[in-house]
């Protein structure tokens, strides 16, 4: 589900050349997801291993991994902590969802349609613990860090990009860091030039880069007007936001009443008229998340070398990945390395 404020967010197309030796932080469980849906075979079946085992996350976690480390980019990735109480009805909105999808995944298959086969089982993604624990474990072997959030992963990735100055952005295909106040949201970071939407139709992607302080210039708008402005659309906390209130009409109304507590007087004044139904949410409480997020100030950033014996047991042997093609992925973030301390040498002399 996630933020929906594309339509009024200034993006800048960048290449995967400009983000070399930059450390971008990744969130997880979006990647995984996004892995889960898109990684499928024309039936819609996701890849598995001989033991019906799903493998599709751990196949875009490691290739695309891999080929953005073999660019020179050093990944950080962050995963979710304890699920906030008010993301309760969202996440029964998703399940109900995927029920559907469900249900008209195999209604399609009965009538062999496979397009609308591939198109519905992207819907029915689940991602289970054994599934993030091995994610993790296949990160380390990589030699990258992996940060536990106590909440929210994108709250705890805009807070090392904020105050870490080592961090130069956060990586996630939804807006919602962007109310956490992360400084820079890159969109699309992969190599893979198209993308196919949950519709089934294919688009041509590029790396887009969204800057926060540039957004808000852009909009005429301060932080706590993004977050009133992002609640009023509807985020994780309070799905659908205020019935028929729209990206565009929401940012007209926050800008008309600066202060959090005048917009929503407003509201309660629309509301009062008639003009909007009442919300059945507090705002205090969602603006509170956004603005004091729980997140934790102790953790660690390495980089580690990478443990290849551990990478194929978890690949080649225990889930029948191509060793040749592991192998070859491997090397080519060993051969960059290579290059880079080779060029290192040749600078010192």
């Amino acid at each position: 589900m996630g933020l929906q404020i594309g339509e009024i967010v200034p993006k800048q197309e960048i290449t995967i050349e400009s983000l070399k030796d930059k450390t971008i932080v990744v969130d997880g469980f979006n990647a995984l997801y996004q892995f889960l849906s898109n990684i499928r075979q024309p039936d819609g079946t996701p890849l598995m291993d001989s033991k019906q085992r799903v493998t599709s996350h751990l196949s875009g976690l490691f290739y695309r991994t891999t080929n953005l480390m073999a660019k020179g980019i050093k990944l950080v990735y962050v995963f979710d902590g304890q699920k906030s109480e008010l993301k309760q009805k969202t996440i029964e909105m998703r399940e109900k969802r995927k029920e559907i999808a469900r249900e008209k995944y195999e209604g399609a298959r009965e009538e062999g349609k496979e397009d609308e086969m591939f198109k519905f089982s992207r819907q029915t993604s689940r991602l289970n613990d054994e599934m993030i624990e091995e994610s993790k474990q296949l990160l380390e072997a990589l030699g990258l860090s992996v940060i536990q959030a106590p909440e929210e992963g994108e709250a705890q990735a805009s807070y090392m990009a904020k105050h870490d100055p080592e961090i130069y952005a956060v990586a996630s295909q939804d807006y919602d860091s962007l109310l956490f106040g992360a400084p820079r949201l890159i969109q699309n970071l992969t190599l893979a030039k198209k993308r196919t939407l949950a519709s089934g139709n294919v688009v041509t992607i590029q790396p887009e880069l969204i800057e926060f302080e540039a957004l808000l210039n852009h909009l005429s708008i301060n932080h706590e007007q993004l977050i009133c402005l992002g609640i009023l659309v509807g985020t994780d906390f309070n799905p659908g936001g205020v019935k028929g209130i729209g990206q565009k009409k929401a940012l007209g109304i926050v800008t008309q009443n600066e202060a959090p507590v005048l917009i929503f007087d407003y509201m309660a004044k629309l509301a009062a008229e008639g003009k909007v139904p009442y919300p059945d949410f507090k705002w205090e409480e969602i603006f509170s998340i956004f603005k004091t997020p729980n997140v934790t100030k102790d953790y660690k950033i390495e980089f580690k070398k990478i443990d290849k014996e551990k990478i194929k047991e978890i690949l080649v042997k225990e889930h029948e990945f191509n060793e040749e093609r592991v192998e070859n992925a491997i090397a080519k973030i060993l051969e960059m390395e290579e290059s880079k301390k080779q060029k290192t040498i040749k600078d010192f002399f």
